[in-house]
């Protein structure tokens, strides 16, 4: 991708996501983007901010709500998210105070997605790679969308990434075969804290071959 992040800008956005969500959880406030906000990051990008528990065999998903399309500027798109993530996730109960002490979040910065061109959709698997692409599925009113790491911390091969992204939408998982159904694929540039309030690292996602 053209676009990239460097590991400082990274961190930033981590840092701004939990203060984000911690400024709203202790005093109902939107904070606002730092003065000194590199323009790099003040251009439009789809987003995404995930909030994971940490539990004893690994991480559980606690919110993950974002911008898949790039409308508003990276900077704000990030600080809405998170706490839109933190708040506004219909699968799960608002996040509490107590609980920021046993989360990480994590930053997933998009590439505009890109419509998929098959001759036929048996076609789709071989177009799209596991561990790259993160996929939206289009349907009518209907409309998935599954970040790259998804299949991965999953195990998913293509087509069961394609049918799970169906899922999503509210769709039968065959759907990604039907005439009319539009799969797009976009790419994630992902930073993540590695504890509750502790390092930020660039995660790298294994690409299946």
């Amino acid at each position: 991708m053209s676009f990239d992040l460097s590991l400082e800008e990274g961190i930033l956005l981590v840092k701004l996501a939990r203060s984000a969500v911690e400024e709203y959880l202790k005093n109902g406030k939107r904070i606002k983007a730092p003065d000194e906000t590199p323009e790099k990051l003040l251009q439009p990008c789809g987003v995404f901010v995930t909030i994971n528990k940490v539990v004893d065999d690994g991480k559980e998903l606690r919110g993950c709500i974002g911008y898949p399309y790039p409308s508003s500027p990276l900077i704000e798109a990030v600080i809405d998210s998170a706490i839109s993530s933190a708040t506004g996730d219909p699968r799960f109960p608002p996040l509490s105070k107590k609980e920021l002490d046993s989360i990480v979040f994590e930053v997933s910065v998009l590439t505009p997605p890109m419509m998929v061109e098959v001759e036929k959709p048996t076609d789709y698997p071989s177009k799209i790679r596991v561990g790259r692409d993160g996929l939206i599925i289009e349907r009518g009113f209907y409309k998935g969308l599954l970040l790259p790491q998804v299949p991965v911390e999953w195990g998913w091969n293509e087509e069961e990434f394609l049918c799970q992204c169906c899922l999503k939408a509210g769709l039968p998982p065959d759907c990604w075969l039907m005439k009319g159904t539009k799969v797009y694929t976009f790419q994630a540039i992902i930073f993540e804290e590695e504890s509750p309030k502790g390092k930020v690292k660039r995660r790298v996602l294994d690409v299946k071959t």
